[in-house]
């Protein structure tokens, strides 16, 4: 089965990584179907049904999105709250996340040295992201932790946008 992509962008066409993971991902039709929550849902309100569908139709789930404020984007907030629902994702009932490969790919604009206990944010990205791991352990799925970039705001050089793309379908192709 496919894999399904969700991404979660605030303005992906202004994104360096982000856009190009897209475009990458987009070259392969066949392997991955990107869905755009901004562009499906630019009004915020999310079908949820259609969105649960989406995701049964297909086999491993990647939520892809910029750290935003140590967190991810509010569209992907309201995504995981609407959509991850009781009877469906969890719940004596809930099974459609059961076994469920699922991973993130992220970006970080700072350098990853930051991210460190000794860093200048004294926490690491798996600190950071622990949320989503709880939760997809809670719905009972098969977390596969994350692919990250850091530093796009230290403007990479095209050879390093390219290998990060090429990287994350790596990444993504190993869950």
């Amino acid at each position: 089965m496919k894999t399904l992509v969700i991404v979660s962008h605030p303005s992906i066409e202004t994104s360096v990584i982000n856009k190009r993971w897209v475009e990458e991902l987009s070259k392969y039709p066949e392997k991955y179907t990107v869905h755009d929550l901004a562009k499906v849902y630019p009004d915020g309100n999310i079908d949820v049904h259609k969105e649960q569908k989406l995701v049964e139709s297909h086999g491993n789930l990647i939520l892809q999105f910029p750290i935003y404020w140590f967190n991810c984007p509010p569209l992907l907030k309201k995504w995981l709250d609407d959509v991850l629902t009781y009877g469906w994702a969890y719940g004596s009932n809930g099974d459609k996340l059961k076994n469920r490969k699922v991973a993130l790919g992220v970006t970080a604009g700072i350098k990853k040295e930051d991210y460190s206990k000794n860093g200048r944010y004294r926490y690491t990205l798996d600190e950071v992201l622990v949320p989503f791991e709880m939760t997809f352990k809670y719905c009972n799925a098969d977390y596969r932790s994350f692919f990250a970039f850091y530093g796009e705001e230290h403007k990479p050089s095209a050879s390093e946008v390219s290998k990060s793309a090429q990287d994350y379908v790596n990444f993504i192709d190993q869950i």
